[in-house]
C-alpha cells in the first residue's frame, strides 16, 4: 500500500469498492485453507482405510470419496474462481480510476503552471510522470491494498490453523520468515533509492530523446548524428546501470525469501517427520499442516514484494507530487472583477519588471499609453524587452499593483482569463498543433465554421497555400507544424489569431519570414478589419511598422521614444540611426542582387 495526501483520498473515495473486494478476498482466502484438511483425509483414507470426521469414523470408500472430497472441490474451486474475478474488478478496477483520475489532476494542474515552471522542468521528466511514475503508483495502490489484506488475512488463517495443530513446529516455521522481514525492510530503503535514481535516468533519456526528435532537422543540417548517438548512448548506459542496481536489490530480495521458504520445508519435514514417527501426527496431518505453511509461503512473499513494490511507489509518488505541489505564481486575487465589454485602451505606468530569479531587470521605468483602436508598432534590438513587455500585458508573469491598465482596469484587480480572453496572440515560435489546419486556424472556437476558418486564411495571405494541399484546410500538420514552411506557419497562426476576433490583437515578429508583398498586404487586411480595434506589432523591419498609428522605440529595456514614424525618425537619434542602418542594408542586398 502507499500514503501520501494526493493518493489518501482515494481509499476514502472508493471504499466500497475496495470493501467488496475485501470482503470477497477474505472468502477466498477461508474456502483455500479448506483444501489441506481435504489433502489429509484422502491421504489418511488411502492409508488407514478410513477417516476420523467430527469424531466419527468413517470408510474411506467412493461414497465418501464423491460426497466428502470431490463435490465439495469442485464447489470451492468454482467460488474461487468467481471470487477472484469479482476481487480484481473491485481492487484493481479502483486503481485504475485513481491512475485516471491522478492524471487528470496533474495535467489539469499543470495547465495552470507559468512559464517559468516549465524553463525549469524539462518536457522529457514531465512526461516520465504522466506514464512510468503514475503506472507506478497505480500498482501500488492495487497491487499493493491486495498483498497487505491478503498478506493479512491468509497469512493469520494459516498460522490459526497451524498453531492449533502444533503450537512448537509453528513457531519454529515462523523463526526464520520474521528474519526474513527484518531484511526486507533494510533492502526495501535501499531498493526506494535505486528506484528514485532509475528514474531520473528514465526521465534524462526521456528528455533527451524528445528534444532529437523535435531538433533533428537542425541535427541533420550540421551533421551532428554522430554526436547525438554518442550523448544518446551515454544517457541509455546510465539509464541501464540505474536499472540493474535495481534489479540485483530486487533478485537479492527474492533469493531471500526463497532460501527462508526452503529452510522453513526442511524444518517442517525434519520435525514433522519425527512427530509421525513418535505418533504424535500421521502421514495426513503432516501434509495438511505442510498445506497450511504453503499458505503462508504467499503472504511472506506478499510482504517482500509489497516493500519492493511500496519503495518504488513512495518515490514516485515523491516525484508526482513535487508536480501536484508545485506552486501557481500567477493567479487571480480572491477580490478581482469581471473585466468586460474590453476597448482595448492599454497603459504602463512607471513598470521595472525583472524576471523571477533573474540577475537585472528586463525593463526599466516604462511608461506610455495606446489608446483603443490604435495600430501599435514596437521595435527595438534583439533583447530589448519587446516580447517582455507584450508578455506582461497576457499576465504571463506577476506585474507590480498600479502599473499596468487596460481601459483603466489595473491588471492584478481583473481576472487572468478575461485579460486573455480580450486579447489574439501570435507569439515568436508559431506553434500549431498535430491536427488539421481548419481545427489549428479554429483552435479559439468551439466548432470549426468553415467559411469564417477560409476568410480568416484569406485574410493571412495564406488560403491560396492551403489550396494546393491535396486535402486542403483537412491536411494534417505534422508534429509542431514541420509539414509547412516558416512562412506558412507564421500566416496560419496570423490566421488563428484573426479567427478569435479579439479587442487586442498582439503579433510577435509574425511576418518576419514572408516576402514584402506579402507582408503589405497581411499589414493592409489588418487596417482594413480592424478599424477600431488595437493591434500592437513588433517587427525588426522598420517597414513593417512604418505605416502604424503610434511607433514605441525600445532600447535595453527603456521606452527611449513613442510616436508616428516620420516624428521619431525627425527628433529620435538612436531610431534614424537605426532606419538608416536598415536601409543601407535593403540597398546593398538590392545591389548585390543585381
Amino acid at each position: 500500500m502507499i500514503f501520501g495526501k494526493h493518493i489518501n483520498r482515494y481509499y476514502i473515495k472508493y471504499a466500497p469498492w475496495l470493501l467488496l473486494g475485501l470482503i470477497t478476498l477474505a472468502a477466498v482466502d477461508y474456502l483455500q485453507l479448506v483444501i489441506p484438511n481435504l489433502y489429509q483425509m484422502v491421504i489418511n483414507g488411502v492409508n488407514t482405510g478410513y477417516v476420523v470426521v467430527d469424531g466419527a469414523q468413517l470408510p474411506f470408500d467412493m461414497d465418501f470419496l464423491l460426497d466428502r472430497i470431490c463435490l465439495p472441490m469442485i464447489g470451492i474451486i468454482m467460488a474461487l474462481a468467481f471470487g477472484r474475478f469479482l476481487w480484481r474488478i473491485c481492487i484493481f478496477g479502483s486503481a485504475i480510476k485513481v491512475e485516471t483520475d491522478l492524471r487528470n489532476r496533474m495535467f489539469s494542474h499543470a495547465k495552470d503552471l507559468s512559464r517559468q515552471y516549465y524553463q525549469v522542468n524539462k518536457v522529457g521528466n514531465l512526461m516520465s510522470l504522466f506514464t512510468n511514475d503514475l503506472e507506478t503508483v497505480q500498482d501500488c495502490y492495487g497491487s499493493g491494498f491486495l498483498m497487505f489484506f491478503d498478506a493479512l488475512l491468509q497469512g493469520s488463517m494459516a498460522i490459526t490453523k497451524m498453531w492449533g495443530m502444533n503450537p512448537l513446529m509453528t513457531i519454529l516455521s515462523l523463526i526464520p520468515m520474521f528474519l526474513l522481514l527484518g531484511v526486507s525492510a533494510v533492502i526495501g530503503k535501499y531498493m526506494m533509492k535505486k528506484w528514485d535514481i532509475r528514474q531520473q535516468a528514465f526521465s534524462s533519456l526521456s528528455d533527451f530523446s524528445q528534444e532529437s526528435f523535435s531538433g533533428i532537422a537542425v541535427i541533420k543540417a550540421f551533421v551532428k548524428e554522430g554526436k547525438e548517438l554518442w550523448a544518446f548512448k551515454k544517457l541509455n548506459r546510465e539509464n541501464e546501470d540505474a536499472n540493474v542496481d535495481f534489479t540485483r536489490a530486487s533478485v537479492l530480495l527474492r533469493v531471500l525469501v526463497t532460501l527462508f521458504v526452503e529452510s522453513v520445508i526442511c524444518v517442517i519435514l525434519g520435525y514433522g517427520g519425527y512427530l509421525v514417527h513418535e505418533n504424535v501426527f500421521n502421514a495426513g496431518q503432516l501434509m495438511e499442516f505442510i498445506g497450511y505453511f504453503n499458505a503462508t509461503v504467499w503472504p511472506i512473499m506478499a510482504v517482500s514484494e509489497l516493500i519492493d513494490m511500496t519503495s518504488r511507489g513512495k518515490a514516485s509518488l515523491k516525484r508526482i507530487s513535487e508536480l501536484l505541489d508545485a506552486k501557481q505564481d500567477v493567479v487571480d486575487r480572491a477580490d478581482v472583477q469581471p473585466l468586460t465589454d474590453v476597448q482595448g485602451h492599454i497603459e504602463f505606468r512607471d513598470l521595472t519588471f525583472r524576471y523571477p530569479e533573474g540577475e537585472y531587470d528586463a525593463l526599466k521605468n516604462v511608461s506610455f499609453t495606446i489608446t483603443a483602436g490604435e495600430n501599435v508598432g514596437l521595435v527595438g534590438k534583439t533583447g530589448s524587452g519587446k516580447t517582455t513587455l507584450v508578455d506582461l500585458i497576457l499576465r504571463t508573469y506577476n506585474v507590480p499593483d498600479g502599473t499596468i491598465f487596460i481601459d483603466g482596469h489595473d491588471v492584478n484587480s481583473v481576472p487572468i482569463r478575461d485579460v486573455r480572453a480580450a486579447s489574439a496572440y501570435v507569439p515568436q515560435d508559431n506553434f500549431l498543433f498535430s491536427d488539421t489546419i481548419a481545427r489549428n486556424i479554429a483552435f479559439s472556437c468551439d466548432e470549426v465554421d468553415e467559411a469564417a476558418v477560409q476568410n480568416a486564411a484569406v485574410l493571412a495571405d495564406v488560403d491560396s497555400n492551403i489550396q494546393e494541399f491535396a486535402d486542403k484546410y483537412q491536411t494534417i500538420l505534422g508534429e509542431r507544424g514541420v509539414t509547412v514552411s516558416g512562412g506558412q506557419k507564421q500566416r496560419i497562426s496570423i490566421a488563428r489569431a484573426l479567427m478569435k476576433n479579439a479587442p487586442i490583437l498582439i503579433l510577435d515578429d509574425s511576418v518576419s519570414a514572408v516576402d514584402t508583398k506579402t507582408e503589405r498586404s497581411i499589414l493592409k487586411n489588418l487596417r482594413e478589419t480592424r478599424a477600431g480595434r488595437t493591434t500592437i506589432l513588433i517587427a525588426h523591419r522598420i517597414s513593417t511598422i512604418e505605416q502604424m498609428d503610434k511607433v514605441i522605440f525600445i532600447d535595453d529595456g527603456r521606452v527611449v521614444a513613442v510616436g508616428a514614424h516620420n516624428d521619431l525618425y525627425a527628433t529620435c537619434e538612436s531610431y534614424r540611426r537605426m532606419v538608416d542602418l536598415q536601409k543601407l542594408e535593403e540597398e546593398g542586398g538590392e545591389h548585390h542582387n543585381a
